[in-house]
């Protein structure tokens, strides 16, 4: 590319992610690293798994996004009577008045949307959360042995609360692997809640505006992949990605006793990805090693399998990510350290 189309790419996608937040700014008060996080999985074509206890504004974020977004948004709310037809939809048997017989006709479930918000994912059952794997992974679905292709773009976004978990079912490491990444909402400060209640406890309600059609977010996920990477970012996520593994060769003390399973090469391909596009949003046509440390904990922390020792000593997948960022030099503090 020639420089006045980079700088039209970074333009291009910079004037989009200013827009989306200032239209989600209306509504949703503070939350900046998680909507940075949403839009990047938008962005990279990736799935979003948000985790956070009940009245943080999960699902008012997500329904905010959707009308921000000229897209089609489908609700689904699991619960422990959900079947997976329920979710992919189903054939069903309709009189055809000109063939003068009976046929089955697919009947689409609220799967097909180009945004789904699959709330509370953890409440229904293994063999329903697994009806989303295919359409996470093939953005299909398979009904009665047809294939039936998922509109474009498509984007979960799914909420999942961490403390109550009293009759859920845990998401299997096979589905949470689809997710790019597992974002933490947390507390709002004092300041944020103050303007919380008074924004949602008088008359007014937020208007937003249309941002971006389903064209344009294609074109931008496509500028996304022309993200320029150096060979060293690339060593140095899977140097990263490598160490979380306990039976690598190498690995750290710490990892051996803390970790049962690492994170698989899926991770490595979603912190590249998830890379490019925060470098865009930030105003660079290359990815850096400070764009993979700020999207290390997002890709990471539901790769990571804590053991029952570091369990019980209250260590969690993200400080182990945290130990491993400070552990692991990057390629500069290697050279660096080798110029001494």
């Amino acid at each position: 590319m020639g420089l006045p189309s980079e700088q039209a790419v970074v333009e291009e996608l910079g004037t989009a992610f200013s827009a989306l937040s200032e239209q989600i700014g209306k509504v949703i008060v503070g939350q900046h690293e998680v909507v940075e996080q949403l839009l990047i999985g938008l962005f990279s074509r990736g799935h979003c798994l948000l985790v956070g206890v009940p009245g943080l504004a999960k699902t008012l974020l997500v329904s905010t996004l959707a009308r921000i977004l000229d897209l089609s948004f489908k609700r689904i709310q699991f619960t422990p009577d959900l079947m997976p037809a329920d979710i992919t939809g189903t054939d069903i048997l309709q009189d055809d008045p000109q063939a003068q017989r009976r046929q089955f006709v697919f009947l689409p479930g609220p799967i097909f949307a180009n945004l789904v918000l699959a709330d509370e994912i953890n409440r229904t059952p293994p063999k329903t959360q697994a009806a989303l794997l295919e359409a996470m992974q093939e953005r299909q679905v398979t009904a009665a042995g047809h294939r039936h292709a998922l509109p474009e773009p498509f984007f979960v976004l799914a909420t999942q609360n961490p403390i109550e978990q009293e009759g859920t079912y845990p998401l299997p490491e096979a589905q949470l692997d689809r997710f790019l990444f597992q974002v933490r909402v947390s507390y709002p400060n004092r300041d944020e809640e103050l303007a919380i209640m008074k924004q949602t406890t008088g008359t007014q309600q937020a208007e937003v505006e249309h941002v971006l059609s389903a064209e344009r977010i294609l074109h931008l996920q496509e500028l996304v992949r022309q993200v320029v990477v150096a060979d060293h970012v690339f060593e140095y996520a899977a140097d990263l990605v490598r160490a979380t593994r306990p039976g690598e060769n190498g690995t750290l003390p710490f990892i051996k006793q803390q970790v049962s399973w690492g994170a698989g090469p899926r991770a490595s391909q979603y912190l590249i990805l998830a890379s490019k596009a925060r470098a865009l949003l930030h105003g660079r046509l290359h990815a850096t090693t400070a764009d993979l440390r700020a999207l290390a904990l997002p890709v990471l922390r539901h790769r990571v399998l804590t053991t029952f020792h570091a369990d019980a000593e209250g260590v969690s997948a993200d400080d182990i990510v945290n130990r491993l960022l400070d552990s692991i030099p990057t390629p500069q503090a290697k050279a660096a350290a080798t110029l001494k």
